[in-house]
């Protein structure tokens, strides 16, 4: 009791991850509180390695630039011939002095929100702490996490720092509770961004759309800069809706690990 073989769990990773990570999630909430909190240190690990695995597109992820030399790029010589004129024998060029081209950070933020309104056990709380896993390893200087049924939870708000297994965790620590509150998500959603400075402000909405509260769907998501939604596959219908009428850009994921694709497809999408 309370020990989990990683070996044999590194192998059904292998064989069935969907399963696996559905299991893992399902154990965080065991009532042996040393196997919860063996399954909780196993399930940010595998969270945070399977969406740090997912290949992403070159694009969108910034400019060419030529800037001052941090130890990062290729020194570009015409810019930095100042560096090397009137150099004699026993004069050291400082690396201050020097320019290089590299990549642009890119200047964006996001907010996730998961919708935990229906059942939120396997396969669905496995989607949604892999989701926060992988904006987590994305933009990891800016971002939050929210999670919404009738209120809406901060995992992770926009200006407070933690660490990426951490947000996994209270995730993982969601069950599912009451109605949808869809439109008061997406104003939460909205006043998480507006602490940001970035240029480009995205939320990422892991949710059926399906509102059971009132208020003005969509004109909460106007109000968003940038909506991106990732749907479940099959039951999409009130999602994809809202998406044609917000000109928001969609997805669908069937199984959890569908997701770090998904979100590289509404991202990364010029």
């Amino acid at each position: 009791m309370g020990e989990l073989d990683e070996t044999a769990i590194d192998e059904a990773m292998r064989d069935n991850p969907d399963d696996t990570l559905s299991m893992i999630a399902d154990l965080t909430a065991a009532t042996d509180p040393k196997l919860r909190d063996a399954a909780k240190l196993i399930a940010g690990r595998l969270m945070l390695d399977l969406a740090g695995a997912t290949k992403r597109q070159r694009r969108g992820i910034g400019r060419l630039v030529t800037q001052p030399f941090r130890g990062e790029g290729d020194i570009d010589i015409d810019a930095s011939v100042e560096a090397f004129e009137g150099s004699g024998p026993h004069r050291r060029v400082r690396a201050e002095e020097l320019r290089a081209r590299t990549w642009s950070k890119r200047d964006t933020a996001l907010c996730l929100v998961v919708d935990r309104s229906g059942s939120m056990g396997g396969k669905p709380l496995a989607t949604s702490a892999l989701a926060a896993a992988a904006v987590a390893l994305r933009e990891p200087d800016d971002y939050s996490v929210l999670a919404f049924g009738r209120d809406v939870i901060v995992a992770k708000s926009q200006d407070v720092r933690r660490p990426g297994a951490d947000v996994v965790n209270s995730v993982l620590t969601l069950r599912g509770f009451g109605t949808t509150d869809l439109a008061g998500a997406l104003r939460a959603a909205a006043e998480q961004l507006s602490r940001s400075r970035a240029a480009r402000k995205v939320v990422v909405l892991l949710s059926d759309c399906r509102a059971t509260e009132t208020g003005d769907v969509e004109a909460a998501a106007r109000a968003i800069d940038e909506l991106c939604i990732v749907a479940p596959e099959g039951d999409d219908v009130e999602a994809r809706a809202l998406a044609s009428n917000v000109g928001a850009r969609i997805a669908t994921v069937a199984e959890p690990t569908d997701v770090p694709v998904a979100l590289i497809e509404v991202l990364d999408r010029n």
